[in-house]
């Protein structure tokens, strides 16, 4: 079957995502699919084509949503010859990417659920599960990897339909790797998968799902037409802002972008406005017509919550401008991404950023280095508090170098309500993660013989430092966690200061609690005392609070031994050169800075300790 775009009838089209767990075989099948399509030739076909990023290659991952569109004839039963053409969006499977994966879903009438039948249903199954039975959507579970030596298809099946409502045979049995069951998984999806419905007649509609940034082509908008038609050359509309571009191309991605005269309801594509200001082509936003707008638009997306803050900095200050247009070309293909400028002593101008998790701070920094050539540094993670003096003078504190001298009266940080849900048997580590977190258990319930949902109030401050990685780690990544802010709290918080040769480092400073100062300061002083290198003179490395250490290492000099020339003679001689050695070594302390090279910083403000990198593939 010939691929016709833009002249589709919504009645044939079928709108769906794959979605799993991270290594259960998403990207695998859907090369099967683009082979059995023969939307991609034999010789330009690789494996995890629809994979476009180096690092999704290197790590194995996906970490952004690709759509692709395919035509397919039914090969057998009842409808055989039938002609019908599918868009697929195969979604990422880790859990910091979920965003990308609930935009995907809003975007589909229908899932293809996908459990590696050696592995069973995981933490990630279950969520992307609930996700799309909060769309409405049509699930298909499908098992993978039925050519292992260890599959069990039959007992996972059980387990799949228990947790779906359906009957074991309805599962799917398929292998992504051999393409063993795909042709009769492409039958079933046009055959159960409802088609698009929309209103042709009614101001056309279409909600943006995703975008990116090209250097020549500017921004590229990735469009579900829900209502009506945009045909090329149209002027078109941005509902959120208002703003008014005409239409240079439209057309479909198939893997390739294939140009075509107009989309149709329930059809997916791209369109390119030629707009080169990133903010123009927000996700979420509805697309009408100039010249007979609609004027309800579709509902958007709710916002992620960051759940890690870091500071990023470019090693050379000059970069600063291109970090500034990198984060926002960066926010386009990554709506989840939330940063404001922010200053450091230490490190000059910057950027506070915020992050779903810490595999997703370390994709978006290493993104930044490769895709725009730039030298970063990520701080340690902090967050807004609100300090009084003795004086009744209220000071805004988001870094701790702004942290008012003198006498305090009392420190306000924000609290948040904290829902998780997970499986029973990790009751206990999870009440032991909270309490160590200074969190107040508000309460417990069962939602089902073997899933509990655990209510608490916690400082923001103790959640998104690694609290969710904790949390994952110590239930297996069955737990989920949802937190939104609920006011402030008056805390004993303390300022720690790292000193070196008695002058502040404000990069390495941290507004902790006072039970954990002491821990902070002799982690970061015995951490720095092996990254900083010997000088000339000893320097002491000091934590303190206010005008009081509490922890203390030192760097021995560098001893340089100036009596090597004196083979004998008199003492006298000795001592002169010692002592002419102890006078040059004073004046060099006095006027002596202690240099910190730029690996120290990295090391010391580096969120992950080591052996706690969360994985990029299982």
């Amino acid at each position: 079957m010939k691929l016709d775009p833009g002249a589709t009838d919504p009645g044939h089209i079928r709108n769906f995502c794959i979605i799993a767990h991270i290594d259960h075989g998403k990207s695998t099948l859907a090369d099967r699919m683009l082979q059995l399509t023969e939307v991609v030739d034999a010789r330009q076909m690789r494996a995890q084509y629809l994979d476009r990023m180096d690092i999704e290659r290197e790590r194995g991952i996906t970490i952004k949503s690709q759509a692709v569109r395919m035509p397919w004839t039914i090969r057998e039963g009842e409808n055989a010859g039938y002609q019908a053409v599918l868009n697929m969006i195969d979604t990422p499977g880790h859990v910091d990417f979920t965003y990308e994966v609930s935009r995907s879903l809003a975007a589909c009438e229908g899932a293809v659920l996908l459990v590696d039948a050696a592995q069973g249903i995981e933490a990630q199954t279950l969520a992307n599960l609930y996700l799309a039975l909060e769309n409405d959507l049509k699930i298909i579970p499908v098992l993978n990897k039925i050519d292992l030596p260890a599959a069990q298809p039959e007992k996972y099946a059980e387990e799949l339909a228990h947790l779906i409502g359906c009957e074991p045979e309805d599962c799917l049995k398929v292998s992504g790797k051999t393409g063993l069951g795909v042709p009769h998984l492409l039958d079933e999806i046009v055959r159960q998968m409802t088609p698009p419905t929309g209103d042709a007649a009614a101001p056309a509609r279409a909600m943006i799902f995703d975008s990116v940034y090209d250097v020549y082509r500017g921004v590229v908008t990735y469009i579900r037409v829900v209502d009506g038609k945009i045909e090329a050359r149209d002027r078109i509309k941005m509902m959120s802002t208002g703003a008014v571009h005409e239409l240079l191309e439209i057309g479909v991605i198939s893997p390739e972008p294939v140009k075509s005269k107009a989309l149709g309801v329930g059809e997916v594509g791209y369109l390119i406005t030629g707009v080169k200001d990133v903010r123009q082509s927000r996700v979420g936003d509805t697309v009408t017509l100039n010249t007979k707008p609609a004027t309800e638009p579709l509902g958007g997306y709710k916002d992620p919550k960051p759940m890690v803050f870091s500071g990023l900095y470019p090693l050379d200050g000059s970069d600063y401008p291109e970090l500034r247009e990198a984060l926002d070309k960066l926010k386009l293909n990554d709506a989840a991404l939330v940063y404001e400028p922010e200053t450091s002593a230490a490190l000059g101008f910057g950027f506070r950023c915020g992050f779903l998790g810490l595999l997703h701070l370390e994709i978006i920094q290493e993104r930044l280095e490769r895709e725009f050539g730039l030298d970063l540094i990520a701080t340690a993670p902090n967050v807004i508090y609100r300090v009084t003096t003795d004086d009744g003078e209220e000071v805004v504190v988001t870094n701790p170098s702004e942290y008012p001298v003198g006498k305090v009266a009392s420190v306000s940080e924000p609290v948040a309500r904290v829902t998780v849900l997970a499986p029973n048997d990790y009751v206990g580590a999870i009440m032991e993660l909270c309490q160590g977190r200074r969190g107040v258990l508000q309460g417990m319930d069962y939602l089902s013989a073997d899933r509990v949902e655990l209510r608490y109030t916690l400082p923001l401050g103790e959640i998104i430092f690694d609290f969710f990685d904790q949390l994952k780690s110590r239930t297996k990544g069955y737990a989920s966690l949802d937190y939104e802010p609920s006011g402030e709290q008056v805390a004993d918080l303390v300022k720690v200061d790292i000193l070196l040769q008695g002058e502040p480092v404000d990069a390495f400073s941290a507004i902790v609690h006072k039970d954990k100062a002491y821990n902070y300061g002799v982690q970061m002083t015995s951490k720095l005392q092996k990254l900083i290198p010997r000088q000339q003179f000893e320097v002491p490395i000091q934590a303190a609070i206010g005008s009081r250490v509490i922890a203390r290492e030192n760097i021995r000099a560098i001893r340089k031994d100036v009596l090597a020339k004196c083979y004998g003679g008199d003492i006298s001689r000795k001592r002169k050169l010692l002592e002419k050695q102890k006078e040059g070594k004073k004046r060099m302390k006095m006027v002596g800075r202690v240099e910190v090279p730029q690996e120290a910083f990295i090391a010391a403000l580096s969120t992950n300790e080591a052996g706690d990198k969360p994985a990029g593939k299982k």
